[in-house]
């Protein structure tokens, strides 16, 4: 049987690397690690040097069927740069349209794309969550990238006919999770009370498993071409939900302090954190309606089995 050959870039990154991982599980798939620096695929599966940036020559695709293009500018919190928009263009626009241009003339078929939920915004209503067709509404400069990366591969696919699929991710978890997800472990670990107990907020997120699951099942599936898809755990949780069952997982009592929203959100702008409030206390769901009945898909694992290997990982590390 031959196997399909598969390119994942960002392949030491958080989400790329389980990709690579759950493919060498998997008989069918033969997968290429794109990435920079040293990694712990090698002697595993097929290492390739991969850079985003503009001087850098990008990797043969020798027998690639399908690319997996997880590599990226990430969102941060406090950004740097003088011109945000403009670096995350340089690596998230300009860097993936050279990439699928290479990939379309190497005779790639299929070009899976980790795009981000911020594509379709920062925040949504009651009752009414994003959904995939929605237009788009970025309203940051990484989700402004993000969306215009989308369109140029769309273009790309239409110029040359590989196919083009596109996954936005709500937040991901899962073992080895860093950033937010992170702090809010070791706060809860450590037992300090957090002023979020009435919180009544409803947000998406997705587990790294199931991510994964997706992306894989979009490796292949017929149904997925040309298509944009949303993910998450078919769950959706308040922060204080969250925070309640995290403290479980790990095996601790959440002390949640009932502090009015409205109180939190003042103090945070007065703090010059309306950002962190907006995800502690705002709402953001999608709806994965057109993911499960398009591809027959359906999250794997549960929100608490993955809170549980969240919680597991992070108490053995």
């Amino acid at each position: 049987m031959t196997k399909c050959r598969v390119l994942v870039t960002g392949a030491t990154g958080f989400v790329g690397e389980a990709v690579v991982f759950r493919m060498l599980l998997d008989r069918a798939y033969a997968p290429v690690a794109g990435v920079r620096g040293k990694t712990r695929l090698s002697g595993l599966c097929d290492v390739v040097p991969f850079d985003l940036s503009e001087n850098v020559e990008l990797p043969a695709f020798v027998q690639v069927d399908v690319v997996v293009h997880c590599a990226a500018r990430v969102h941060v919190m406090s950004d740097t740069a003088a011109d945000p928009l403009a670096k995350f263009r340089e690596i998230n626009v300009q860097g993936t349209a050279r990439l699928a241009r290479k990939a379309a003339e190497s005779g790639v078929r299929r070009f899976v794309f980790i795009s981000s939920i911020k594509v379709n915004g920062e925040a949504t209503l009651p009752g009414m969550p994003f959904k995939a067709d929605d237009q788009p509404a970025p309203a940051d400069p990484y989700g402004v990238s993000k969306c215009e990366a989308e369109e140029c591969l769309r273009e790309i696919g239409r110029q040359t006919g590989m196919e083009i699929v596109i996954i936005r991710p709500p937040l991901v978890y899962g073992p080895g999770v860093k950033a937010n997800f992170l702090s809010m472990m070791n706060w809860l670990n450590k037992g300090f009370p957090l002023p979020l107990g009435a919180l009544r907020n409803q947000r998406s997120l997705v587990a790294l498993g199931n991510l994964v699951d997706l992306i894989v099942t979009c490796i292949a599936h017929p149904a997925a071409a040309n298509q944009t898809f949303l993910v998450s755990d078919g769950e959706d949780l308040s922060t204080s939900g969250l925070l309640r069952r995290m403290a479980a997982a790990l095996g601790r009592p959440a002390l949640l302090l009932p502090i009015p929203q409205l109180l939190l959100r003042g103090a945070a702008r007065l703090m010059g954190r309306g950002e962190m409030a907006q995800r502690l206390c705002g709402s953001l769901q999608v709806d994965i309606d057109k993911t499960r009945s398009l591809l027959q898909w359906s999250p794997p694992i549960s929100v608490d089995k993955a809170l549980k290997r969240t919680a597991t990982h992070y108490l053995k590390r």
